[in-house]
């Protein structure tokens, strides 16, 4: 690819390499494979379930070992919640009394206007929205009552108001309690001081988007003295955004650069892939991943705590073991059969790692090498949810490059639907993915692992986009619980739906698991 001098001035002004774009130029030109699954991960092939007792010896192990441990809480914050809104956003364009607004308010399904509308009192910003200055001279109640919708929406959503549609989804009131309202941030303050806090000290971490920087600080610098004094704990919250030297290009029809009306090319953040390399940067024991969204008021939170618990005392029971055999696969002395056999069915039985043909084969040495390379590597244990709906991304198992095969969360843009066999496997699938992670980063002499070693850069995906009404094609990079974490050692656990709550779209906060009573 031929660039301008103007081009490599961009490049380097994101730090990014040169022949980093060109790689992204050819893989919108060869496009990405699809990931080979050979079967579902299912309770007892791949997917473990734990019983009560069970669950009990693992929180017992981590309430006791993370008091010698250095327990981070990672929270991918920087969704906007533009998209929670869309229904509503539809709405507000429209013409008072007109034939198309009143089309869309007949429907009364549970995600509708018109269900919004209805329960309006519901939602914990319902005072809020009185006190802006677009309502001021109005009574909401009435208002409603009138159908009087756009003024309601400008004073939801606008700058006028309360701006919820331009807001990240972590600064958004999704809780009503007595005396406060709880944002998704201020509920995940709580979760580190129930789960992630084996000493009284909490490290949280939220990945945000810069032009919210700011008033995620702000908020947090409120909300901490509070819930400091009330939970007895240090709380140490950072911050960071995505990085720009993460960002994609982004080509037209043809895979030819995008170019802005300037005549710079046109790049695109890379997805959550991208922050892998923020999660790379941070230095603890054991790191809880869960998205913004996907939190409930505290009179319900005791179940996902549990869990939490009981992942990460799974995480600690596993890594034990891999950090027993490793040692023994790099003694002076030769590993006996006895230890060979020993290690290879830990890693087949409940590693879920099957080497490839030519392991057998393989020297005394050679295979004393692959398995501590195989060992030695980032783990996760992944809560999954029992599959209530249409299957999506989650648990399988899957062939890798080296020709071995292991367990991977998979999404469905990576998967063949064409391909009859594909879709069968697919139909099987009886889990999903809540984004619900207990990850291991450091190795077993206790130095933290470079995580961008294990990402398996074939599992971008491309998408068409348009922008100023052109059609172009987008890149996201390989994604956080999938491709970037492709090559780490995946142990995947069965949690209730109690503990899946997301945000999704606004009227998702009119489920009983987000009302106040």
């Amino acid at each position: 690819m031929n660039w301008t001098d103007k081009d490599l001035k961009q490049f380097i002004s994101k730090n990014i390499d040169k022949e980093q774009v060109n790689k992204q130029v050819s893989n919108f030109q060869k496009g990405f494979p699809f990931m080979e699954i050979t079967k579902a991960a299912t309770v007892g092939d791949g997917l473990l379930r734990l019983n009560d007792e069970q669950i009990e010896k693992y929180i017992q192990k981590y309430n006791y070992e993370s008091t010698k441990l250095k327990i981070l809480k990672f929270v991918p914050a920087s969704g906007a919640a533009s998209r929670m809104f869309k229904a509503l956003f539809e709405l507000i364009e429209l013409k008072p009394g007109s034939e198309e607004l009143a089309s869309k308010m007949e429907k009364n399904d549970f995600n509708s206007a018109s269900n919004f509308f209805q329960n309006l009192k519901k939602f914990p910003f319902y005072n809020d929205l009185q006190k802006t200055s677009v309502l001021k001279d109005n009574n909401l109640d009435e208002l409603v009552k009138n159908k009087n919708t756009q003024i309601i929406l400008q004073a939801l959503l606008n700058e006028t108001g309360l701006n919820y549609g331009n807001k990240p989804k972590g600064l958004l009131k999704f809780h009503q309690y007595t005396d406060e309202s709880g944002t998704p941030t201020r509920e995940h303050l709580v979760e580190g001081a129930l789960y992630a806090s084996g000493t009284n000290d909490i490290y949280l971490h939220f990945t945000v988007s810069p032009e919210h920087l700011t008033d995620f600080k702000n908020h947090v610098n409120t909300l901490k003295p509070i819930f400091e004094e009330r939970f007895g704990v240090n709380y140490y919250i950072s911050f960071s955004v995505q990085k720009t030297s993460t960002d994609t290009i982004a080509v037209d029809l043809n895979n030819k650069p995008f170019r802005n009306e300037d005549d710079s090319i046109l790049f695109r953040p890379g997805g959550h892939g991208a922050l892998i390399e923020n999660l790379n940067e941070l230095n603890a024991d054991i790191i809880f991943v869960k998205n913004i969204d996907n939190v409930v008021p505290d009179r319900i939170k005791t179940e996902t705590v549990n869990y939490k618990k009981a992942l990460a005392g799974v995480l600690l029971d596993y890594r034990k073991k891999i950090y027993d055999y490793i040692p023994l696969l790099s003694s002076e002395l030769s590993p006996t059969d006895k230890i060979f056999d020993e290690v290879t069915t830990f890693l087949k039985e409940e590693l879920c790692f099957i080497p490839d043909n030519t392991f057998n084969t393989l020297s005394v040495g050679d295979k004393s090498s692959y398995l501590i390379d195989k060992l030695n590597r980032p783990i996760r244990v992944c809560g999954m949810v029992k599959n209530e709906g249409e299957p999506g991304g989650g648990p399988f198992w899957a062939i890798n490059n080296d020709g071995s095969s292991s367990l991977h969360i998979v999404e469905g843009s990576q998967i063949d639907l064409n391909n009859k066999e594909k879709k069968e496997i697919i139909e099987k699938a009886t889990h999903f993915n809540p984004v619900d992670l207990v990850c291991g980063v450091k190795d077993y002499h206790g130095n933290k692992f470079d995580l961008t070693k294990y990402v398996d850069n074939k599992t971008g995906f491309i998408s068409e986009k348009s922008k100023n009404g052109k059609e172009l094609k987008a890149m996201e990079l390989p994604g956080l619980w999938n491709g970037a974490m492709s090559d780490w050692l995946t142990i995947f656990v069965e949690v209730p739906i109690i503990t899946f709550n997301p945000v999704k779209v606004i009227n998702d906060l009119l489920r009983p698991e987000h009302q106040a009573k």
